[in-house]
């Protein structure tokens, strides 16, 4: 026979906690935008890098690569799955002057081939390596700092609620 027992109290405390917290849908929701939010920092990082690289200054079929790339950054929180955590991604961007992975191109050292505006010559350009990569690995340890606070918030915000 296995005998159980608890504090009363602190059952009912945590049963309370668990009524104000709506079977953990606004703490998720909570936690998740507070994990967001840690990455702001990096996303102003790399919107800053991208905006840095140099543009060939020659008139283009479509809109600006840059700005368009930056429409895709988001910082992005998963609570569960296999990839659970908070990360930056930039989406693909089909619509752009035919260049559907303009973020992983402009990221890699050969660059990309493309056709030059208004003539039937290619030519290969160079993005700049590392706009992505090199702003995060500067302060990765600063924003996974960060990201683990949010988590100790959240959990400081439950005992808080059993007591």
């Amino acid at each position: 026979m296995i005998e159980l027992s608890t504090d009363q109290k602190a059952l009912q405390a945590l049963g309370k906690a668990l009524k104000q917290e709506a079977d953990g849908k606004k703490l998720r929701r909570d936690l998740a935008r507070e994990m967001r939010q840690a990455l702001e920092p990096a996303k102003a990082e790399v919107r800053s890098s991208l905006m840095s690289m140099q543009s060939g200054g020659l008139p283009v079929d479509g809109p600006p690569l840059r700005t368009t790339v930056l429409k895709g950054l988001k910082a992005e929180a998963r609570l569960s799955g296999r990839s659970t955590g908070a990360r930056l991604r930039i989406k693909r961007t089909p619509g752009v002057r035919g260049f559907a992975n303009a973020p992983k191109r402009l990221n890699r050292a050969n660059g990309w081939r493309h056709k030059v505006f208004g003539r039937d010559v290619w030519v290969q350009q160079e993005g700049q390596p590392g706009y992505f990569d090199r702003a995060l690995k500067s302060n990765a340890a600063k924003y996974r700092k960060a990201v683990l606070e949010a988590m100790e918030k959240t959990a400081r915000r439950i005992a808080r609620n059993t007591r």
